[in-house]
């Protein structure tokens, strides 16, 4: 006979009934002695305390759904809080690799503009050159 206080979470155990499928089976397939204990005691004599009972059992089910819910959410949350960890390393990573090529392009930037310089100078050179050349041929 499987075990009858082990509680599972499903479905039907969020809507707050005392009896669940699994108790209804046990119910059914059950002695007297066991109903007495499914049940509880019935009777004239008992009937306010069965009540009573019937309501601690209604509140402590209630409290029951709420954990299950509080658990479930704190599992979810701390499937968030990882899904957010691995997308701010990837975003720290993404940022360490653009600082690098931003590093990159801006030495090869002021390598370019090193380079128009000396072309720049080489050809005034030249052209100073041959304005030298050219005057000084012609005075000659």
């Amino acid at each position: 006979m499987p075990p009858k206080f082990k509680r599972h979470l499903n479905n039907d155990d969020v809507t707050g009934s005392v009896k669940s499928e699994r108790r209804n089976l046990l119910e059914d397939d059950s002695d007297e002695e066991e109903d007495f204990f499914l049940r509880g005691p019935s009777g004239p004599r008992f009937g306010p305390r069965n009540d009573k009972i019937k309501h601690v059992q209604n509140q402590v089910d209630e409290v029951i759904d709420v954990m299950q819910e509080n658990i479930t959410k704190v599992i979810e949350r701390g499937e968030r809080l990882d899904e957010l960890q691995d997308k701010s390393e990837s975003l720290s990573d993404n940022a360490t690799a653009f600082s690098n090529r931003s590093k990159q392009l801006r030495r090869q930037m002021w390598w370019r503009g090193c380079k128009i310089k000396a072309i720049m100078a080489l050809v005034a050179v030249i052209l100073l050159l041959v304005i030298i050349i050219l005057t000084a041929l012609l005075h000659l």
